[in-house]
């Protein structure tokens, strides 16, 4: 079973084909590219998820429980590409891994599934991330565009603070980069597992602390952050604006993303309230990603 899906739609397709697959799933990117000459699939087109059924008592309810979250996606945006088809039996709990190759983001960033860890290229940054964990695999663009303005912020010795960490890869890129640490925060208990076993692959346990639990007063306790990184819904972000205000430093830098087009105008006037300026606004079809930082207070004074 096959469907093709533009990356935003990636990640809730693949949870869903990962999980009745057997052996798992696998995200085949159709963009030509040369391993050979150290080139790597990149994420912009679309992509095909696929995963392969047995044929046994189970295969219609597990194919009848894929089709489910395919009319769901397409409820939101038409798919007209699913493919159901029968093949020759293999070892595809052995084969599967072979589809997972390094996919590259921004300038130096690539993810990686572990198991092609020495497949990546000298002087880049490698965030390892197995499929199928969490969500926050860098498939979807609110994520790519993250670590995409997280590349261009970190210098080297910062304190960050990651709001919705998912599957910690925001973080995991973050210390990766330079900064001396992380503390990731989530409500999802889950994800906040996977963030923990991500950090020790990764190597960075020591670096990044992982919260189970909402964005609150207690936690920020006064605390202050040179980098802010909030890639959750519009809402959300509106509702913790004042959290998020009061954990950034005259200098720091905050990376919003998450949040539609419809809804940008909320979010900038809500931040600028604060006394938050976007900086820059980057694009990908209906989602945006905001680089911001506080205004000021001489320039906030002029302005009034």
């Amino acid at each position: 079973m096959s469907v093709e899906a533009d990356p935003e739609f990636v990640e809730p397709l693949f949870h869903i084909f990962n999980r009745y697959g057997s052996g798992g799933a696998v995200i085949e990117n159709s963009d030509s590219f040369n391993p050979d000459e150290g080139e790597m699939p990149r994420i912009d087109g679309a992509l095909t998820i696929r995963a392969y059924l047995p044929i046994d008592e189970n295969t219609q309810d597990k194919r009848s429980r894929i089709e489910v979250g395919v009319r769901l996606v397409n409820h939101v945006h038409p798919i007209d590409s699913f493919i159901v088809r029968e093949v020759e039996e293999e070892d595809w709990e052995t084969k599967w891994e072979e589809h997972f190759r390094p996919v590259a983001i921004g300038e130096n960033i690539v993810i990686s599934p572990t198991w092609r860890e020495g497949e990546n290229g000298e002087g880049k940054v490698v965030i390892l991330l197995d499929p199928g964990m969490a969500f926050g695999t860098g498939y979807h663009p609110t994520t790519r565009m993250c670590l995409e303005l997280l590349e261009g912020v970190i210098f080297g010795g910062e304190c960050v603070l990651d709001i919705g960490c998912g599957s910690g890869i925001l973080s995991i890129a973050a210390v990766k980069l330079g900064a001396d640490s992380s503390i990731g925060v989530d409500i999802d208990k889950v994800s906040t597992e996977v963030a923990v076993e991500n950090c020790k692959i990764n190597g960075v346990s020591d670096e990044i602390s992982v919260v189970n639990g909402p964005i609150n007063q207690e936690l920020i306790s006064g605390r202050k952050f040179d980098v802010v990184l909030a890639n959750i819904s519009s809402k959300v972000i509106i509702d913790v604006s004042d959290l998020i205000a009061e954990t950034l430093l005259p200098d720091s830098r905050l990376i919003l993303s998450g949040i539609l087009m419809e809804s940008l105008d909320a979010v900038r006037d809500v931040m600028t309230r604060k006394g938050i300026r976007f900086e820059m606004v980057d694009l990908d079809g209906d989602w945006c990603a905001i680089l911001a930082s506080m205004v000021p207070l001489q320039s906030q004074g002029n302005s009034k």
